[in-house]
């Protein structure tokens, strides 16, 4: 990800000075040297907190009692941008930030509010990077902080080396030392590593969901097979049933087949004549009769429902057209003014209302005094529905009412025949048996239907196994773990021609980078040590600035890479010089006599940075703060000076804001 930084910029709390700018060049090592106590190892949380840190670490007392706003300019493939971030004063953090976007960005003298929030920075940030916006558990309502998506705040940990991680043996990356860091960059060490990608987490995510939605799905099919199993044993049965209630009557051997059987049932249960058949047997002039008055009944109950709903339509219409008739009146009440403006116009020569002049009245109305009238003739014209309406109205009523006497009649009469006559009852006991049985037949056999080898249930579980199967092919940990090691393999191949040209004890030994342990290992004499179980400062500072300048160069290979391509190194000379800097600390003015062993091992850490600006065609930018002066590195090509903090007491912070507000 192209992201350089081109200025570090500070506003003073008193108006009336410049604000500070520090300017820095892509593609090369830029310097800034100086004496202790100068704000060198401030630059690093300055530029942290201006990326929308949720934290302030830059140090109190002098620089935040003087500074009222903190900026960066960066350079991006979007353009430039200037993100400054005001001092938190009490707080931890501020969240007021003024952002800045364009070609090329004109540094404002003062500041005096933001227009921006931390968190629209922070999402601004993570959109530049292209990061994905889904988290790495995939599981529903896992809600873990450390599986959560990536943030561009996450890559940070590529990018700076501050004083007290550049040679640590315990902690190979920024920010890695808290909990919370660490078991975050485990996980989203395989996404930077293009190990794991944007459509590895979409195919992940969709993978959890398939598989919720098929593990439901079979959980549905399992219970309907269940009732499934049962029900063919039962078929058999519904056909006898069938055949006793008279609604069957071709024989059903037990050797039929079940299909068969089901074809049968399913016309029993589509055919509209469902009447029971009487056979010789049941035969009686009851029972003839009854059949004979529920076949009315049947009748009678359908050109019922047909009339009363007519009657329904029409009474709805009626009223429908009375409403708009007293509608249309009203209307016409409301706009009768054609014939009082017609008077007005020709019977005054003055407004009744303001006494202006009327002359030109009358020729200026006759158009809307004309329109006028339509209207009320129009609203006029509607005089309700027609008599032959009403006349229909009537009869359909009247139809109503003879149908439903006709429908108590025949009813009253099948409660007489059964009351008398015992055949009859139990002919409209049989009646009611069949219905209720061919609901219950209807109900199974669409569950049955649900179940069978083409139903959609059983097809959609199918396509489910099948989505779930590619999907799980195409995220296998198998294949996610080879890459993640041809990734790393390739990140230490790369570290593994840097170390040499520094001052680690164990040049030719090979390195492996543990994801899971956030480390190296080199192996040597048969055996594989951790960072932690290799003695020396200048092994562990040689181990840092190879594995990453070979972390930044192997993210330049990829496609696209959410890591920011810059790298930040605070005091890598500390290893060499801690005792001869500690003793002239009272004496800040003067340089410490440096060996000339540790001189030539400090001047190749300048060499390996600037070369590697250089060898990655201004792609990579690198930022070192450090004591040495230009006497060790002057003549290394590739380096500009960004700043120098020794001569006049020059420093981060300018003594002259310093002396204005002790003097205010």
């Amino acid at each position: 990800m192209r992201f350089h930084l081109k200025e570090l910029v500070l506003w003073p709390r008193l108006a009336g000075f410049p604000p500070k700018r520090i300017a820095f060049v892509e593609g090369e090592l830029n310097v800034i040297t100086g004496l202790s106590r100068t704000g060198k190892s401030a630059v690093i949380p300055i530029i942290d907190y201006c990326l929308a840190s949720r934290h302030c670490a830059v140090p109190v007392g002098v620089i935040r009692e003087q500074c009222a706003w903190f900026g960066v300019v960066v350079s991006t493939g979007n353009g430039e941008k200037l993100l400054a971030r005001k001092e938190p004063g009490a707080n931890d953090a501020s969240g007021e930030m003024l952002v800045l976007e364009g070609e090329a960005i004109t540094v404002p003298e003062t500041i005096a509010e933001g227009n921006a929030t931390a968190d629209k920075v922070r999402r601004l940030l993570d959109d530049l990077a292209g990061l994905t916006l889904l988290d790495f558990d995939a599981e529903e309502g896992a809600g873990s902080t450390f599986k959560a998506r990536p943030s561009f705040r996450d890559m940070m940990a590529f990018t700076m080396q501050p004083q007290n991680i550049v040679a640590n043996q315990n902690v190979l990356f920024y920010r890695a030392d808290s909990f919370e860091h660490r078991e975050k960059l485990r996980t989203i060490f395989p996404y930077v590593l293009n190990a794991v990608t944007g459509e590895t987490l979409a195919k992940q995510h969709e993978l959890a969901e398939v598989s919720r939605e098929l593990r439901r799905k079979e959980r549905e099919l399992a219970a309907l097979q269940e009732v499934s199993e049962r029900w063919v044993g039962e078929i058999r049965a519904w056909v006898t049933e069938a055949r006793e209630l008279g609604l069957l009557t071709v024989e059903m051997p037990p050797e039929m087949e079940v299909v068969v059987m089901l074809d049968a049932l399913r016309h029993l249960v589509s055919s509209s004549d469902r009447t029971l058949r009487i056979t010789e047997q049941t035969i009686a002039t009851a029972v003839v009769e009854l059949v004979r008055l529920q076949n009315a009944e049947q009748e009678l109950a359908r050109e019922l429902a047909r009339d009363r709903h007519r009657l329904q339509e029409m009474t709805r219409l009626r009223e429908s057209a009375s409403q708009y008739h007293r509608a249309l009146n009203v209307q016409r009440d409301r706009l009768k003014l054609a014939d009082w403006l017609a008077q007005i116009a020709t019977d005054t020569t003055s407004c009744p209302v303001c006494g202006s002049s009327m002359a030109t009245a009358a020729e200026e109305l006759a158009p809307f005094i004309a329109s006028l009238r339509e209207i009320e003739a129009s609203a006029g014209q509607f005089s309700g529905v027609s008599e032959a309406f009403d006349r229909e109205l009537a009869r359909v009523r009247q139809s109503v009412r003879v149908a439903a006497e006709r429908l108590e009649s025949v009813a009253h009469q099948i409660r007489a025949l059964t009351q008398t006559s015992g055949d009859a009852r139990a002919q409209q006991d049989a009646t009611l048996a069949a219905s209720r049985f061919i609901g219950r037949l209807q109900q199974a056999l669409e569950s049955y239907e649900r179940i069978t080898a083409d139903s959609a249930l059983v097809g959609e579980v199918e396509t489910l196994r099948e989505r779930e199967s590619d999907l799980r092919a195409s995220v296998a940990e198998a294949e996610i773990r080879d890459k993640i090691r041809i990734a790393t393999s390739a990140v230490a191949t790369l570290a593994e021609r840097i170390v040499p040209r520094l001052d680690a004890e164990y040049p030719d030994h090979a390195i492996t980078l543990s994801v899971n342990d956030l480390s190296i290992k080199v192996a040597g004499n048969g055996r594989e040590d951790f960072l932690w179980q290799i003695g020396s400062g200048s092994n562990w500072l040689s181990y840092h600035v190879a594995v990453t300048l070979a972390l930044q160069e192997y993210f330049l290979t990829l496609p696209r890479s959410p890591v920011p391509s810059f790298l930040i190194f605070d005091q890598p000379s500390q290893v060499y010089f801690p005792k001869r800097l500690a003793e002239r600390r009272n004496e800040p003015s003067q340089e410490p006599a440096y060996r000339d062993v540790d001189a030539v091992a400090v001047r190749r850490f300048f060499e390996v940075l600037a070369n590697a600006a250089a060898e990655n065609g201004g792609r990579l930018q690198v930022i070192v703060l450090d004591h040495a002066a230009d006497t060790i590195w002057g003549d290394v090509a590739n380096i500009h000076l960004a700043a120098e903090w020794r001569e006049n007491g020059d420093r981060l912070v300018p003594l002259e804001w310093i002396a204005a507000v002790r003097g205010a």
